[in-house]
């Protein structure tokens, strides 16, 4: 998954001739309005994007007292070959390398402070090599949810994500060329309020907030930094239900999206409308767990 990094075009210099394009994009026309730099940004964006902590539950996840730990899976979404060129549209990555990022999680609902109920949660990805990379991803969510009558729930999280992920991220300009491992560096920080309706074991819910990225690629065959210049900070959503069945089993399932948007660490940059060139996400979070 983590090879949608490549912000390597500022960093690499080579004959456009022998660059490698994949079969499936070989007759892809360069567009009227490529933009090298919209490229590079909105592939680092996209990992971030894949691997941040959405709710995946209601404003009151548990019962005060009550927590689950389980597995959450997000869908990473495939880059099409339009988004994979790189190098004046000469040359494409290989991105699509898992179509899930699977995580441990641990979370649990703290006693309620009059009808407010606190919560915090826990995810991680250990260090183990996957599909040329080893990642570690390590991401928590403090929040609290209020009850309104019998059915209606409001709250309120803050959630974060670290991730170091180091393999063959930007894959060698031509065949024959040798590969050399690449340092990846994501966060991504934000808040959400949330709104459900309880059905008693069922509830469905919405979730809007803000979220910012930072992300950091070290290029190992260059020894270059390839910097993203509009890092994403926009506006997120989800919808979802999240469900208890026999007394145990917590699921969850959302709908997830990262609109577009950016920030501008260096002012002196250019920039291209829409917002969205540069990061954007529409896709679908798992959460499956032993209530306790």
């Amino acid at each position: 998954m983590l090879r949608s990094l490549l912000t390597l075009a500022a960093g690499v210099a080579a004959t456009p001739a022998f660059a490698q394009i994949a079969p499936e994009c070989a007759d892809i026309p360069m567009p009227d309005d490529y933009d090298e730099q919209a490229q590079a940004d909105f592939m680092a964006n996209s990992v971030a994007l894949a691997t941040s902590w959405s709710p995946v539950h209601g404003p009151i996840p548990h019962q005060p007292g009550h927590g689950a730990i389980g597995v959450n899976v997000g869908v990473i979404p495939p880059l099409s070959c339009e988004r994979r060129f790189v190098l004046s549209h000469t040359k494409t990555e290989d991105t699509n390398k898992s179509p899930a990022v699977p995580r441990l999680f641990a979370s649990a609902a703290l006693p309620a402070v009059g009808k407010v109920v606190p919560y915090l949660s826990f995810g991680y990805i250990p260090p183990v090599p996957l599909l040329g990379t080893t990642n570690v991803i390590v991401s928590g969510e403090l929040g609290a949810g209020l009850p309104l009558g019998p059915h209606a729930q409001v709250g309120a999280r803050f959630h974060a994500t670290l991730q170091k992920t180091i393999g063959e991220i930007a894959t060698p300009f031509t065949a024959d060329e040798p590969a050399y491992d690449d340092l990846y560096l994501a966060s991504t920080y934000g808040a959400d309020g949330l709104f459900g309706w309880s059905f008693g074991a069922v509830t469905p819910y919405v979730a809007l907030g803000w979220m910012d990225a930072s992300t950091f690629f070290y290029i190992g065959d260059d020894a270059v930094v390839a910097n993203n210049l509009h890092p994403y900070n926009g506006p997120t959503t989800s919808l979802g239900v999240d469900a208890l069945g026999w007394k145990h089993l917590r699921v969850g399932g959302e709908l997830y999206a990262a609109w577009g948007g950016y920030s501008t660490p260096d002012d002196t940059v250019d920039s291209i409308t829409p917002a969205s060139r540069y990061g954007r996400m529409y896709t679908g979070r798992l959460r499956f767990g032993y209530e306790f």
